[in-house]
């Protein structure tokens, strides 16, 4: 949940600024007793009438007296707003919670509140709240729906103040922003089985070694269950406490997600679109091969990678997996097509060496991009490609299909290189295509021995 604080309304234009405001803030009722007051009192004072003139006077003050006392309660009025959640997926509803509160003296009249939502969001939610107590609030909620990821703005919130005769009304727009974030739908994976153990650790993984010798040895504190033959005495008198050698370090198993955002990859817009499904698969494999123990890193076609080129480039490691999957959808939540025409840049990342298991989301492969693609198996410990047909994908389902693409000949040139390829026709389950690369890769592994979680066995 986020809060965007209390906001006050903006009130720098001076007190000339607030009358010019008052008198604009007249309603069609408001004009009315003021023009016919005016129009009294120039008759009562052209024929004499003493009567006429007070009954002028009197309809001509009330619209003034209505304004000038709901200028003065309109700065005294707060209010908040609260998302829940921040981070919503898409096809799934937040709850926004607004709240006044009335911090003056005096009571205040009829408030209708109004808050600007993009319309993707849905429509603008309004409320009309009756008379609020000095010191009392109000709180009310909307939902907000969206079908497509991205980040959206909320606010500033309006609040329109009337007076009990409805001769005025005056818009105030508080200054506090919110921003709902709508990731990708994150599909739960089957916990199909990797080479070596189950998680991102294993004896099939490679290991740091720390200097062996008894002057190089790297210390640390004693932890329940350790054993004791590996206490270092040396470094427990120097620092008073238990010390034990680290002698070797699990490192975590890596993973690459290879994202394809090529525009001319891809065909059709919209949440069914093909590209919107190669987004929702990355986040779900990036998820996935967190919660296992992985360090994780996303890569795109244009060679950018997340977390960054800070460290050894991938999440999972130094930071909570909650942490990192949360940096990497936020990103996935605004990735949008590139410019681009080829896979070079992301295989320029890949190619300083052996990057583990790599999972890569393609779009349309000609020739020359599948041979690229090609290339990549030869860096890392084992690879699977899901390949979109977005010609099929832009089909509707009654569409007779047109003369047979080379899409068969790229999937054939992949497998020849050693990748797991996998096409994805129009509406599948990633979790049944997870499945089905790892019946794939098994029998390739009984064949050529290589496996999904780490290199050749």
């Amino acid at each position: 949940m986020t809060d965007a604080g209390t906001a006050r309304a903006e009130d720098d234009r001076g007190e000339r600024g607030g009358v010019r405001t008052a008198l604009a803030g007249l309603t069609t009722r408001g004009r009315s007793f003021l023009a016919a007051g005016t129009a009294a009192a120039i008759c009562a004072y052209v024929l004499g009438q003493s009567d006429l003139l007070r009954v002028g006077l009197l309809l001509a003050a009330l619209p003034l007296v209505c304004a000038t006392v709901l200028l003065r309660t309109r700065y005294r009025v707060a209010g908040s707003r609260r998302l829940s959640p921040a981070r919503v997926p898409a096809g799934s509803e937040a709850r926004v919670h607004l709240r006044m509160d009335n911090v003056s003296r005096l009571p205040t009249g009829l408030l209708m509140l109004q808050d600007r939502v993009p319309y993707v969001l849905g429509p603008r939610p309004r409320f009309v709240l009756d008379r609020v107590e000095p010191g009392g609030r109000r709180e009310v909620s909307y939902r907000v729906r969206s079908d497509l990821r991205g980040r959206y703005p909320l606010g500033p919130l309006q609040l329109r103040l009337a007076d009990p005769f409805g001769m005025c009304e005056l818009t105030r727009s508080f200054s506090a922003h919110d921003t709902l974030t709508v990731i990708p739908q994150v599909e739960p994976l089957p916990p199909v089985r990797l080479s070596g153990d189950a998680n991102g650790y294993g004896d099939g993984r490679q290991r740091s070694l720390a200097l062996a010798g008894e002057d190089d040895v790297i210390p640390r504190g004693y932890r329940y269950g350790d054993d004791l033959r590996r206490v270092h005495w040396r470094s427990t008198a120097r620092y008073g406490e238990l010390m034990v050698r680290r002698e070797e370090q699990p490192q975590r198993a890596r993973c690459t997600v290879l994202l394809d955002t090529r525009a001319l990859a891809y065909r059709g817009a919209g949440p069914d679109a093909a590209f919107e499904w190669a987004v929702s698969g990355a986040a779900s494999v990036l998820v996935h091969m967190l919660e296992r123990g992985f360090s994780v890193r996303l890569l795109t076609d244009t060679g950018s990678s997340v977390p960054g080129e800070g460290g050894d480039g991938f999440a999972g490691s130094g930071q909570e997996p909650a942490d990192a999957a949360g940096l990497m959808l936020d990103t996935l939540a605004v990735i949008d097509h590139s410019d681009g025409a080829g896979l070079s840049r992301a295989y320029d990342v890949l190619r300083g060496g052996n990057e583990g298991l790599l999972v890569a989301f393609l779009g349309d492969l000609d020739e020359a991009q599948a041979a690229v693609a090609a290339r990549m198996r030869q860096r890392s410990g084992s690879a699977v490609a899901f390949v979109l047909d977005s010609e099929a994908w832009a089909r509707e389902p009654g569409d007779v299909a047109g003369p047979v693409s080379g899409a068969d000949d790229r999937l054939r040139l992949l497998r020849d290189a050693g990748w797991t390829a996998v096409p994805v026709p129009r509406g599948a389950r990633l979790d049944e295509l997870w499945r089905r690369a790892d019946q794939e890769r098994t029998s390739a592994g009984a064949a050529g021995g290589t496996g999904l979680g780490g290199g050749r066995s």
